[in-house]
């Protein structure tokens, strides 16, 4: 069986059809062999379920994916993982493990392709906001930051200068949390600012709603979940959404859909590097 997966930096990338790389894996009865990074020639999502295709895949995991490129992938018979997100090696270990939950189709109009509460980093996707609420120049353009994101006791959560690439978005879209959205949305080219985020302009406050218990023989694969595992399940619009396990038992598993963020006061310097 042969496995790939959207790549960038050793993290699954979060969008299908704007990926750069794929990392292939063989495995043979149930183990990686061996491993290699292929390019994906600039194509798009249609194209690139043909070159797949030409390449033997059996199996895509990727983090977002819309239903155009689905359609591709089934008709050349290549199985889809969505929802994935994190190193991709531990990816295809928790697939291989019967681990990894398809979320199937997940983007439909952000940019990145990040559905909301979607994303590795500590700032996307936490509360979704429409381009009419908000004002400014660069509202509705691809703005390309850099940022370092920290609590107030100072301890950094996040840093794109530690990573060495800018955060690129669309400003004003529900990619970014809204008081990231709000900073950028008049900055100028070059110009550095640092902000205080209150949680309701970050990621809100924790929820008891958002802490639900279902039965195992209800969710399938969720007998393989541990306690403290996060994954990914599906909201009643097919919709993908992060989730925590915090107790398991013989019948009953309980998730925590609250943002790991929720609650928390943010500081962020960004500095706006272009505006596309």
């Amino acid at each position: 069986m042969r496995i790939a997966v959207t790549y960038e930096n050793g993290q699954v990338f979060q969008h299908f059809g704007h990926t750069e790389e794929f990392k292939v894996y063989e495995v043979e009865d149930g183990k990686v062999v061996s491993s290699e990074i292929i390019g994906s020639d600039g194509q798009g999502h249609g194209a690139l379920a043909t070159l797949l295709s030409s390449k033997s895949i059996d199996v895509l995991i990727c983090g977002g994916i819309g239903g155009g490129a689905q359609a591709a992938l089934s008709e050349q018979g290549i199985e889809l993982c969505a929802g994935a997100s994190g190193d991709v090696d531990a990816a295809v270990e928790a697939y291989l493990k019967g681990e990894l939950i398809n979320t199937g189709v997940n983007c439909d109009h952000h940019g990145e392709g990040h559905t909301c509460g979607d994303h590795e980093e500590g700032h996307s996707c936490g509360s979704c906001h429409s381009e009419s609420e908000l004002k400014g120049k660069n509202v509705g353009k691809t703005c390309r930051t850099h940022y370092r994101g920290t609590f107030n006791d100072g301890t950094q959560f996040d840093s794109s200068y530690d990573r060495g690439e800018p955060l690129e978005f669309v400003c004003g879209a529900g990619m970014m949390i809204k008081g990231f959205d709000a900073a950028v949305a008049n900055m100028e080219v070059g110009e550095k600012v640092d902000i205080h985020l209150m949680p309701e302009e970050a990621y809100g406050m924790p929820s008891e709603d958002a802490i639900f218990t279902v039965e195992i023989a209800a969710l399938p694969g969720s007998e393989n979940l541990e306690v403290n595992q996060q994954i990914y399940l599906q909201d009643p619009y097919g919709r993908p959404f992060p989730a925590k396990v915090t107790a398991k038992d013989d019948k009953n598993i309980t998730f925590d859909a609250n943002h790991e963020m929720a609650g928390k006061e943010l500081n962020f310097t960004i500095e706006l590097v272009e505006v596309l």
